[in-house]
């Protein structure tokens, strides 16, 4: 294993969330930027939530992570989109 791999031993099960505001468009933009980094064979389950108030929408996509690298750039795209508010 890798430095820089941290905890995890690729390829692995990873559940990764982006927080948005709850609007029609956010669960596509998310769901558009992971599954451009994932090979076409690649399953996601997703997983929303909707705040209490219903102003916040959080989107939780379960996919098989390959590298340190492809998360990284996931998280980058995600973090630069004007409607997603956080990653987890």
């Amino acid at each position: 294993m890798k430095d820089d791999a941290g905890p995890f031993r690729f390829p692995c099960p990873y559940p990764l969330k982006a927080v948005g505001k709850n609007t029609n468009e956010f669960h596509a933009v998310v769901s558009a930027i992971i599954e451009k980094h994932l090979a076409e064979t690649d399953e996601v389950k997703y997983f929303t939530r909707t705040s209490s108030g219903g102003r916040y929408l959080s989107v939780t996509a379960t996919f098989l992570a390959r590298s340190r690298s492809q998360l990284d750039t996931i998280y980058e795209e995600l973090n630069c989109h004007e409607l997603v508010l956080m990653t987890l």
